[in-house]
């Protein structure tokens, strides 16, 4: 235990919600959800206004919609998340060269690492002036915990929510703790829970005085010891700038239940080749190939097989992946299926029936290639016109371009017809239109500035966000932080 509060979390408030009512006038201080919108998705991130409503994160779309209907629902955008994260990294990466990203928007610091002095008023000023930098960047804003450990540090910026700082001072920990549910200590999860609760255990209080060999009875040593130490305030783990990554994995969720075998086994394909994608943009490989299925009764399997030695063989990956399978009926319905690699490396190890297969793979592409283009020279030009009249896909939140009326935002669609709210982050709330889906004029955009002015011509090529340390606002000195201490 450090004896200051030098460890900062950093954690942005209702960050996809926020990005998209900073992008969109007409949503500002409305329920915003963003998340899966359809049947079975789930909500990402809900606005301060959603949750008032009882709108939680991981809960289903669905049910989100029975408590609050009217709402923005919002299909997610990436794009303008990660570039709002990296702006945000880089602040904290000029504070100190230990920043441990935890998500897109939550991180821990050493300040310490950076050179901050080990005094709370000094850290307290370094907090209230990373809060003011992130919020002249980026337009948005986060909530600062400053502890001596990262457990209490974390705690601390959950308590600041939203948009405010709080500080621990260290030897004040269990009397913070002691009042707490014990589901707030890392690690505990529902079914630990469970358990102390049988125990009589509810409290963090309560679990420091049930003694480390009776947790250790309940839970099991290493579990039982560590919540034991975490219970009176002790957390010893290291901030780490670089964390390892175990695994990569993608999965889809969908509507229906899939019920084609073909359908299935394409899916299962089509996710190999996205694993595989994030694979060679992470420069590992790996040797163990999971697959996951999820049926309609929610029941949940995995299967898997370790290779020879680790790849990033698509060919490879892809036929692991259906091998497996082959091992699992899919008869009854099939709502979740996913790929996984484990057995990380930094290399891949020559196998000749990789090799083989990517041959195979690529003599397969070739001769479907001079096939189509056969097809085209026959005739094809048909079909080509057929694809380009089948209707667009507008999801609500997309980012769109109109050659008459300029930059806005995709509000619903359905029968034919998209309605699209124009206005832009610096704009007062814009009109609504409606088109047809397929209309010539109507096309997919970019995510524009949430800090600064776009070009008079129309559509900014910037990013997002203002990738540079701004000052703050002459008088702009946040709202004032709490200190939790026995003095």
């Amino acid at each position: 235990m450090r004896p200051a509060p030098t460890i900062l979390h950093l954690d942005m408030d209702a960050f996809f919600a926020a990005a998209e009512q900073a992008a969109k006038p007409s949503l500002r201080g409305k329920p915003v959800v963003v998340g899966g919108i359809g049947v079975r998705g789930v909500v990402s991130t809900a606005s301060y206004e959603a949750r008032v409503f009882g709108v939680r994160s991981a809960m289903p779309t669905a049910q989100a919609r029975r408590l609050c209907p009217n709402a923005a629902y919002l299909s997610p955008r990436f794009t303008l998340y990660r570039q709002v994260s990296d702006v945000v990294m880089e602040l904290l990466h000029a504070l100190s060269p230990l920043v441990e990203p935890l998500s897109l928007d939550e991180a821990f610091v050493d300040l310490e690492a950076g050179g901050v002095p080990a005094e709370t008023a000094a850290v307290r000023a370094v907090g209230e002036q990373l809060r003011r930098d992130i919020r002249s960047a980026t337009g948005l804003t986060g909530s600062v915990g400053l502890a001596g450990a990262k457990m209490l540090a974390k705690i601390a910026s959950e308590a600041a929510k939203p948009n405010g700082l709080v500080v621990i001072e260290p030897g004040t920990e269990r009397e913070l703790l002691g009042p707490m549910t014990v589901r707030t200590l890392p690690g505990v999860g529902p079914a630990t829970a469970e358990t102390l609760r049988r125990a009589g255990i509810h409290t963090v209080a309560e679990t420091a005085e049930a003694g480390e060999a009776e947790l250790v009875r309940l839970l099991g040593k290493a579990h039982g010891a560590g919540l034991y130490a975490m219970a009176l305030g002790q957390d010893d783990r290291p901030v780490v700038a670089e964390r390892d990554a175990k695994s990569i994995s993608v999965e889809d969720t969908f509507e229906v239940d899939l019920t084609d075998r073909t359908r299935v086994r394409s899916e299962v394909l089509r996710l190999a080749d996205r694993c595989v994608q994030r694979l060679r943009e992470a420069g590992r490989s790996g040797r163990t190939v999971v697959i996951k299925v999820r049926n309609y009764d929610f029941s949940t399997l995995t299967r898997s097989e370790t290779l020879r030695g680790p790849t990033d063989d698509p060919a490879v990956i892809r036929e692991a992946a259906a091998r497996l399978l082959e091992t699992v009926d899919t008869t009854g319905g099939v709502r979740l299926l996913g790929v996984g690699v484990s057995g990380l490396a930094d290399f891949t190890q020559e196998d000749l029936f990789a090799q083989l297969a990517t041959e195979r793979e690529a003599e397969e592409a070739a001769t479907a290639a001079a096939a189509a283009a056969a097809e085209e020279a026959a005739g094809g030009t048909e079909q080509h016109e057929a694809e380009e009249e089948r209707p667009r896909r507008w999801h609500p939140g997309l980012d769109v371009v109109h050659d008459e009326y300029g930059a806005g935002w995709v509000q619903g669609s359905g029968v034919g017809r998209v309605t699209v709210r124009f206005e832009t982050p610096w704009s007062a709330p814009g009109r609504v239109r409606t088109f047809a889906v397929e209309d010539p004029a109507l096309r997919p955009g970019e995510p524009l500035p949430l800090v600064g002015r776009a070009p008079a011509g129309g559509q900014s090529s910037e990013p997002a966000i203002l990738p540079k340390f701004l000052s703050p606002e002459p008088g702009d000195t946040g709202s004032v932080g709490e200190e939790i201490s026995r003095r």
